[in-house]
C-alpha cells in the first residue's frame, strides 16, 4: 500500500489499530497520522501498547523491553494482559514471554504465579521445574496446577463417565432384567410391533436390560511417556486416569516412564498427586515400560493398553516391537496415542508407527474431547482405527498415514 493510498483510505481508528499492532517508532511508518500529526493514543491504549511492547519489542532471549527482572513488575504486566486481552490470547503471550524473555525463573515467584493465566502448557512447565522450585513458590505452583486440573475434570469427567459406562452396559445385554436394569429405549424399539393404538401404549413381549455389573468389566493401563515433549499429553492423561479410576466397572492403572518406570496407580484418587509423581524430561525406554505393563496385566483379553508416546525409542527397539507383538497376540487391545492434546500433529517416529501398524496397533494423535469416544470404542471391541477414521483422525504408519 502506498503512502497516498493509506492517507486516503485509513481512518483514525484503523491507524490507531495499526499503530498498536506495529508498535510505533519510525520503522513502522505509522508513527504519524494525516498531515504529519502524531497518532493519539489514550491512556488505556498506552498501557496496552506498553504491555505489548514489553514482550514483542524486546530482543529474543533478553529481559529488556519493559518487563525487567522484577517479579512484581511482571505480575503487574500479567494483570494488564488479563485486562486487555481474552484468556486464549493471554496464554499465547505468556508462552511467548517464557520463551523470548527467559522468564522461567520468575515462575518461582508466588506473586507472579498468583497473577498468571493458568493452562495445560503452564502446568507442564511448572511440573518440569518442580524439582528446582524454591519452597516459597511451591504452594502457589500447586494451586495453579490444582486450578487447571479442577477445570479439566469439570470439562472431561461427565463425557468420559457417560461414554465408558454406556459402552460397557450395552455390551453386556441382559434379557431377564429386573426393574432398575431395564433399558427402556432398547425395549421400546424391540417391541414396536406390539403397539396398541387404541391404548396408545406398547405391550412389551421381550424385555432388554443392561448387564448386571461385575466388579470390573475391563482393565485399563495408561502407559505415559514423561519426556519433556509429552508434557501436555501427560497432564490430560493424568486427569483421565483419575476419572477412569473412579468408575467401578473398570480397573485402571497409570504407569509413567522415561528410562525408569513408576507406577502411580495408588495416587489416582487425586490427579494432582498423579501429576506431581511425574518427572518430566529425561530419556525414553518404551521397551522397559511395556515389560512392566506386561507383568501387571492379568486378563489380556479384557485389557486395553494405551501407550501415550511419540515412539522415539531410546532403548532396544527390536525387543520393544517384539514385546508389543506378544502383548497384541495375547489379546491385549494395544493403542498408541502419539499425543493427547490440542496441539496438532506431533513429531513422532514414523518407522515405529509403521511397525505398529503392521502389528495391528493403531497410532494416531487424539484431542482430549475425542478420548472418551476412543475408550468407548475400545471397550465395545470396535476397530479403533476405523473409529478414528469416522472422527476425521488420521492414523499414522499405515496407508492412510
Amino acid at each position: 500500500m502506498s503512502d497516498s493510498t493509506r492517507s486516503t483510505h485509513a481512518t483514525p481508528e484503523r491507524l490507531r489499530r495499526w499503530r498498536l499492532v506495529l508498535g510505533g517508532g519510525e520503522a513502522d511508518g505509522f508513527s504519524a497520522g494525516e498531515g504529519g500529526q502524531e497518532i493519539s493514543l489514550s491512556i488505556e491504549d498506552k498501557r496496552m501498547d506498553d504491555a505489548l511492547g514489553g514482550l514483542y519489542d524486546a530482543p529474543t532471549g533478553s529481559r529488556r523491553g519493559g518487563l525487567g527482572a522484577s517479579a512484581p513488575k511482571v505480575a503487574r504486566w500479567l494483570a494488564d494482559l488479563r485486562e486487555f486481552f481474552p484468556s486464549d490470547v493471554v496464554r499465547v503471550m505468556q508462552e511467548d514471554a517464557i520463551e523470548r524473555l527467559n522468564l522461567t525463573q520468575l515462575l518461582f515467584e508466588p506473586e507472579m504465579l498468583e497473577n498468571v493465566e493458568a493452562d495445560v502448557n503452564l502446568v507442564g512447565t511448572l511440573l518440569t521445574l518442580k524439582g528446582v522450585m524454591p519452597a516459597k513458590a511451591k504452594d502457589a505452583a500447586r494451586a495453579v496446577v490444582r486450578k487447571v486440573v479442577d477445570d479439566l475434570t469439570k470439562r472431561l469427567e461427565e463425557p468420559t463417565r457417560a461414554a465408558v459406562t454406556g459402552s460397557l452396559n450395552r455390551a453386556q445385554r441382559n434379557f431377564r432384567p429386573r426393574g432398575p436394569e431395564i433399558d427402556w429405549n432398547a425395549t421400546i424399539r424391540a417391541n414396536l410391533g406390539s403397539y396398541l393404538p387404541e391404548k396408545r401404549t406398547i405391550i412389551p413381549e421381550r424385555l432388554i436390560g443392561y448387564g448386571r455389573k461385575r466388579r470390573s468389566l475391563r482393565d485399563i493401563v495408561l502407559c505415559l511417556d514423561q519426556s519433556g515433549s509429552m508434557a501436555s499429553s501427560v497432564v490430560y492423561a493424568g486427569v483421565f486416569g483419575a476419572v477412569l479410576a473412579s468408575l467401578p466397572a473398570v480397573s485402571t492403572r497409570v504407569v509413567v516412564f522415561d528410562t525408569e518406570v513408576a507406577d502411580l496407580s495408588e495416587n489416582l484418587s487425586d490427579p494432582v498427586d498423579v501429576l506431581y509423581g511425574i518427572q518430566l524430561g529425561g530419556g525414553t525406554d518404551i521397551n522397559r515400560a511395556l515389560a512392566y505393563c506386561q507383568g501387571i496385566i492379568q486378563r489380556p483379553e479384557q485389557t486395553i493398553l494405551v501407550l501415550i508416546s511419540d515412539l522415539y525409542e531410546g532403548g532396544n527397539e527390536r525387543e520393544m516391537l517384539a514385546r508389543a507383538r506378544t502383548l497384541k497376540d495375547s489379546g491385549v487391545n494395544v493403542i498408541a496415542l502419539l499425543a493427547l492434546s490440542d496441539d496438532g500433529a506431533p513429531s513422532y517416529d514414523h518407522g515405529v508407527a509403521r511397525a505398529f501398524a503392521g502389528l495391528g496397533i493403531p497410532s494416531f494423535a487424539c484431542t482430549p474431547d475425542h478420548f472418551p469416544g476412543l475408550m468407548a470404542a475400545a471397550m465395545r471391541g470396535d476397530d479403533v482405527a476405523a473409529w478414528a477414521g469416522t472422527q476425521g483422525i488420521v492414523t499414522r504408519g499405515g496407508a492412510a498415514g
